[in-house]
């Protein structure tokens, strides 16, 4: 099994941005903790800070991944293309955010994307991405 995880913008902070919010560990070291529990698996990672250049990737994980994991962070709630992105490709897509978007402000509380893909995971912190990989392991 080949899984992708994509990270929106400003996830690239994550250890330094908003401890309080997304905690202080870095995304690649908390990788390296899932690709070890989960070695049987290939769990590639991928982060843009560009909305083009994450729809260039999932279009892209097209017969390449069993599946992907997505943070699109604040695209979420604002890209259309990436929900179109999400609909244009067979690949099933498990949204992912580190803090629970309903107990944030209103206009993080719609995620536009959620319609088109399989589930959402939400304010788990960083172990919503394992819930990801365990939904594509069963």
């Amino acid at each position: 099994m080949k899984l992708l995880i994509l990270n929106g913008p400003n996830l690239n902070l994550l250890g330094t941005r908003e401890s309080d919010i997304y905690g202080s560990q870095k995304f690649e070291d908390y990788l390296h903790t899932l690709q070890a529990k989960y070695s049987s698996i290939e769990i590639e990672y991928k982060q843009s800070n560009s909305e083009g250049t994450i729809i260039d990737i999932l279009q892209e994980s097209e017969n390449n991944f069993d599946g992907v994991i997505l943070n699109a962070a604040a695209y979420t709630h604002t890209s259309i293309a990436i929900r179109d992105a999400i609909a244009a490709i067979s690949t099933p897509v498990v949204e992912v955010h580190i803090s629970n978007i309903h107990a944030r402000e209103d206009f993080r509380k719609k995620s536009i994307i959620t319609e088109k893909c399989v589930g959402i995971v939400s304010g788990l912190g960083l172990s919503g991405y394992e819930a990801g990989v365990i939904y594509f392991v069963s």
